[in-house]
């Protein structure tokens, strides 16, 4: 049986119209992100990785949410993200790299919702 893939739909509640809420980005060589990924921006290079509490590179920083899956895992690949004006699923529902702690998971909330980026309760 295949295994179904996430889609925008299950994380994204609300954008701005005519893509406002939208950035193309690279997704850094190495990385296998999921739709709904939190990421951040590491600084030397401006490519998007998932977001990681504990580094010193900049993915440390939430900068936004995946849009659609980006297999980047040989090389750097064109992505998609919602960097603003956005309301996306509470953020057990978002996909987080590695296991950050809940309050890992509330500052990543926070530096989104400083981009406009709210995160709301499923029903």
């Amino acid at each position: 049986m295949p295994t179904m893939q996430a889609t925008e739909g299950q994380f994204l509640k609300y954008e701005a119209p005519q893509g406002y809420s939208r950035e193309d980005v690279t997704v850094a060589s190495g990385q296998n992100l999921a739709a709904g990924q939190v990421v951040g921006r590491i600084t030397a290079s401006g490519h998007i990785a998932a977001f990681t509490p504990g580094a010193s590179d900049g993915t440390q920083n939430a900068v936004g949410v995946l849009l659609a899956a980006v297999d980047a895992t040989a090389a750097a690949r064109p992505g998609v993200i919602v960097a603003r004006h956005a309301i996306v699923v509470e953020r057990d529902n978002l996909v987080w790299g590695g296991s950050p702690t809940n309050a890992q998971k509330d500052a990543a909330i926070a530096q989104l919702k400083a981009l406009g980026i709210l995160a709301r309760k499923t029903v």
